[in-house]
């Protein structure tokens, strides 16, 4: 369904409209023609007394079948749909090869650095003094451009959870900024400024801030430290060898745990580290739909639970994040089918914990996912402004995702810890 098309019936039915009528009006019937397939008379036909107050209301019954009766109206979000074409993903595959190579003096000799030039002798080497704008304005072009950079600033922190979401007591280190992986729903797309890959250089300086750190541990049994925030964790490991420098240095802290959170199956580093207890490394799963519909150029399911069975026959720890979660009609089915699949594949007692959390997102976001997946069907469900300014599904969709999904983990992996990632602590506690 064009924009246009929409405009155009609703400029003939309702002429008198004034522009912000005429833009929600416009948001709603879109979103309605796109997800059901069908054109704008079919959804708003033409009617005696037609106005834009029955009009609205119409649309919204339609457009929020689920929550239109009970959610508040000031939760509907309706901004202008600005669609551009020149921002749609370009999703043919291709293999990661920056043009260009931005070293900063700081780190030009550093074993990173050695590497990326011996990985990428075609590509164009700079030198800079870090202060220097790198990248393209467009973020589908952020793989032309490495910057191997010394980080000075985000070395741990706590995890920054949404205000007054339920926390885990999470800790992070910010091991590179920017992915390969084209997932529809990544906040990357909408947050990252600097449209390229970045990696620090200097690991041993982020090692260096954790012994003596105060951790709250949250609600594990020892503090839990992890990468993965702004970027993969394993996808680039190849190339960064950060795993040959962490895995050793927390195998020497037992006290501690640190996490790799990952979709790659780039285990190759982990294998060659070896295992310990006190590492975990962590796959984000999903329903079938989602993972091979909406994480491009990511490993399927299978493959995934392939790599996690290989770590942990070499000694480490399992971690899964069903996240996000998205409601659509036969999820539950599906997410059922990937709850099978792991149980039947995985070692159960190796499995540390599983986090659950739904489909979440910024206002921008929205607007930034359809426009790089104009085709998308995530952003097809019933999304509200939420208690954290977030838009997210209606507090009673969520409750009855984690009613299914959570008692299926727990009885599927009864050694694991189970628990809700970045929700409301009203629902959180109910689980």
């Amino acid at each position: 369904m064009h924009v246009h098309t929409v405009e155009n019936y609703l400029s003939e039915l309702l002429p008198a409209l004034g522009v912000n009528k005429r833009r929600e009006l416009v948001r709603l019937a879109y979103e309605i023609c796109k997800r059901d397939a069908c054109a704008p008379q079919d959804i708003l036909p033409a009617q005696k007394n037609l106005n834009f107050e029955s009009a609205k209301k119409q649309l919204l019954a339609k457009r929020y079948p689920v929550n239109f009766k009970t959610a508040a109206k000031n939760r509907f979000y309706l901004p202008k749909l600005e669609l551009d074409p020149a921002l749609e993903a370009d999703l043919s595959a291709r293999p990661f090869y920056p043009k260009t190579v931005y070293i900063e003096t700081s780190v030009l000799n550093s074993p990173l650095a050695e590497r990326a030039r011996a990985a990428f002798p075609r590509a164009e080497f700079k030198e800079t003094d870090g202060k220097t704008q790198v990248g393209s304005p467009n973020f589908s072009r952020r793989l032309d451009t490495l910057l191997i950079h010394r980080e000075k600033y985000d070395f741990l922190k706590p995890c920054p959870c949404s205000c007054a979401a339920a926390g885990c007591g999470y800790n992070l280190i910010n091991l590179g900024f920017g992915c390969r992986f084209e997932c529809e729903y990544c906040f990357l797309q909408q947050y990252q400024n600097l449209h390229a890959v970045l990696l620090p250089a200097n690991v041993d300086e982020f090692l260096a801030k954790i012994d003596g750190a105060k951790f709250n541990k949250g609600p594990f049994d020892r503090p839990r430290i992890g990468s993965g925030e702004f970027t993969d964790s394993l996808v680039f490991d190849d190339l960064t060898r950060y795993s040959s420098q962490l895995v050793p240095f927390f195998r020497a802290r037992p006290h501690l745990q640190f996490e790799f959170k990952t979709k790659s199956v780039n285990i190759g580093g982990l294998l060659e580290a070896g295992g310990c207890e006190n590492v975990v490394v962590s796959w984000s799963v999903n329903s079938s739909k989602i993972t091979d519909g909406a994480e491009h150029f990511t490993p399927g399911l299978t493959k995934r639970l392939a790599a996690a069975c290989e770590t942990a026959r070499a000694g480490y720890r399992l971690g899964f994040h069903f996240d996000p979660v998205v409601i659509y009609d036969g999820c539950r089915a599906d997410y059922a089918r990937t709850v099978e699949e792991m149980a039947d594949t995985l070692p159960k007692d190796k499995v540390a914990w599983i986090s659950v959390g739904t489909l979440r997102f910024s206002r921008e976001l929205k607007k930034m996912i359809e426009n790089r997946f104009p085709r998308n069907t995530i952003l097809d469900g019933e999304f509200l402004l939420d208690f954290d300014g977030k838009m997210r599904y209606g507090d009673g969709q969520r409750k009855e995702a984690y009613a299914f999904l959570v008692p299926l983990l727990r009885k599927a992996f009864p050694r694991a810890h189970v628990y809700l990632c970045m929700e409301d602590p009203h629902i959180a506690k109910e689980f």
